[in-house]
């Protein structure tokens, strides 16, 4: 049973590294140990290898056996070990699971029973799926995430707490062995989580730039990859940053008069901006959230010569708008808001089309879950997005 054991998860790698280059190469990175069935009654990984219960990859085909270690290989790549933060962790570990499933299933490979999957999660971010799992909820992963301290006191996927004498093993248990290894998966120390996701993060980016050139890197991971590797940066930088993009701020080398000289030096013009902003006035959008967002524009607008329009729309416009700030007046709340029907986006667009407008920019503070214009305006649009809702143009930024 142990030569077996060893054969299919030899063949599942060497498949995963030549069909699936990017997962194969973190799978790599996992050293594989047996450990013992009362500890880990699937597979599961504690960052610094993968260990598995050889009984649950013999029921497995070597298909859902490719699954299952690219899956334990990700949790370590999108560094779930050092996200959670103040997140309760049978909640962030169901959400980790349904942020990765989706994923891998898209990419070709095949899951085997009893993973976890939702409709409606698909591209999305475990930190954005964690505010959709309730605290009740009896759902468990099919592995086992030992990489987090409240390992002790709650598993995940069948798991039993870690005892002393575990936890302060240190053998080293070589690849394939038929015995559990000396070694037993526990949890990470701070300063392991740190140095990790370091490292992780860096076979991560190795990992794609060797699928990209071999031309097997699929969209959807790319697109992980990317958001990854990026830097993170808070919404509220994001919006500065597309404001002061569309800023007209530039240097002129028209030629200017005889009586300045004969040099030509570029001389900086600034052209004042008009920004359209839409709140989302519907019920899933609350009056605190709003007078937060309304807070943010008003501090970036003091930073560049920008009027501001506002509107507010639920599934209509309100007739006591729109509202016009100029760049030296403040930008406030106005108290004849009202709202908390249904959501359209649509009316919005129609008025600026029918008044002739075309802002520099649009900037909609809303929950992304209404209905959408057909085609899309020929100016940029920018989605402030509280929840998981989709937009089908425009820039999105995710507020939560």
């Amino acid at each position: 049973m142990s030569d077996e054991i060893e054969i299919k998860l030899s063949a599942a790698r060497t498949r995963l590294i030549l069909d699936k280059p990017f997962l194969g190469a973190l799978v790599l990175r996992l050293p594989m140990k047996v450990t013992k069935p009362e500890r880990c009654k699937t597979i599961g990984t504690d960052v610094r290898a993968l260990y598995y219960n050889p009984d649950y990859i013999s029921k497995l085909t070597l298909e859902q056996t490719q699954f299952v270690l690219a899956h334990e290989a990700l949790h370590c790549a999108l560094s779930h070990f050092a996200r959670r933060q103040h997140r309760l962790k049978h909640r962030w570990d169901i959400a980790c699971d349904l942020a990765i499933n989706p994923l891998l299933i898209k990419d070709g490979l095949k899951p085997p029973p009893g993973v976890l999957l939702k409709s409606g999660f698909e591209g999305m971010m475990a930190e954005e799926i964690y505010p959709y799992i309730e605290d009740d909820m009896e759902d468990e992963t099919h592995d086992d995430h030992f990489y987090d301290e409240e390992n002790k006191s709650r598993g995940s996927g069948g798991g039993q707490p870690l005892d002393k004498d575990q936890e302060g093993s240190g053998a080293s248990g070589s690849e394939g062995d038929a015995q559990p290894s000396g070694e037993e998966p526990r949890p990470l120390s701070e300063t392991e989580q740190q140095q990790l996701a370091v490292q992780w993060r860096q076979r991560l980016a190795g990992a794609a730039q060797q699928a990209m050139q071999a031309g097997k890197l699929g969209a959807s991971m790319a697109r992980l990859v990317e958001h990854l590797l990026q830097p993170q940066l808070p919404w509220r930088m994001l919006l500065a940053r597309y404001m002061t993009a569309v800023a007209r701020d530039d240097y002129s080398y028209q030629r200017p008069s005889r009586r300045e000289g004969d040099a030509i030096l570029p001389t900086l013009k600034s052209t004042q901006i008009n920004v359209a902003v839409v709140l989302d006035t519907s019920g899933s959008v609350n009056d605190t959230e709003l007078q937060e967002f309304v807070s943010e524009i008003d501090a970036i607008k003091g930073q560049m010569r920008a009027r501001l329009t506002l509107h507010t729309c639920d599934a209509a416009l309100c007739e006591n708008g729109p509202w016009i700030f100029e760049p030296w007046e403040e930008f406030t709340m106005p108290s004849s808001i009202y709202g908390r029907g249904g959501t359209r986006f649509t009316p919005v667009f129609e008025w600026l089309e029918r008044t002739g407008q075309k802002p520099d920019l649009l900037v909609y503070f809303t929950d992304a879950e209404g209905e959408f214009p057909e085609l899309e305006p020929d100016f940029p649009v920018l989605w402030l997005v509280k929840g998981r809702g989709k937009v089908p143009w425009g820039q999105r930024v995710q507020l939560n």
